[in-house]
């Protein structure tokens, strides 16, 4: 992580802490540790948690990009997956993390245009802020 992006992570994290800390809500027994199945997981909770955004001209262009960025995670890890080369594998992992830190950008924007959804976007920021850090490691292990 470069010193900009780690003086982000900071202001991120301060915009989404209310206090309590950033502490993942679910227990580590519901965790999904296949990469595959999590970020299916996670653009199916994507989807989900639009379909609660309510639509004016303000949100629904936002809804739009989250719901391409979150559901594009997983897209381009299945095309990692299942590369042929190693450049290949790591120019799609970078699409990965690109996506996830994407989808942390919009969901921060859906809370400043709706902000009585800030403890659902929270849950669902945390799990992209995991799997941008999760794929920022596999980039960076070339």
């Amino acid at each position: 992580m470069t010193k900009s992006e780690a003086r982000d992570a900071r202001a991120e994290d301060s915009f989404w802490d209310d206090g309590a800390g950033l502490v993942r809500e679910e227990p580590d027994a519901k965790r999904v540790y296949d990469l595959e199945e999590r970020t299916a997981r996670f653009g199916e909770a994507i989807i989900d948690f639009a379909k609660t955004i309510p639509l004016n001209s303000v949100t629904n262009r936002i809804i739009t990009q989250l719901v391409g960025a979150g559901t594009s995670v997983g897209a381009n890890y299945v095309e990692a997956d299942d590369a042929v080369s190693k450049k290949e594998f790591l120019k799609n992992i970078g699409t990965c993390r690109k996506e996830a830190r994407e989808t942390k950008h919009f969901l921060r924007m859906i809370v400043r245009a709706v902000p009585e959804l800030k403890p659902q976007a929270r849950t669902l920021w945390l799990e992209a802020k995991e799997l941008h850090l999760i794929f920022s490691k596999i980039w960076r292990n070339k």
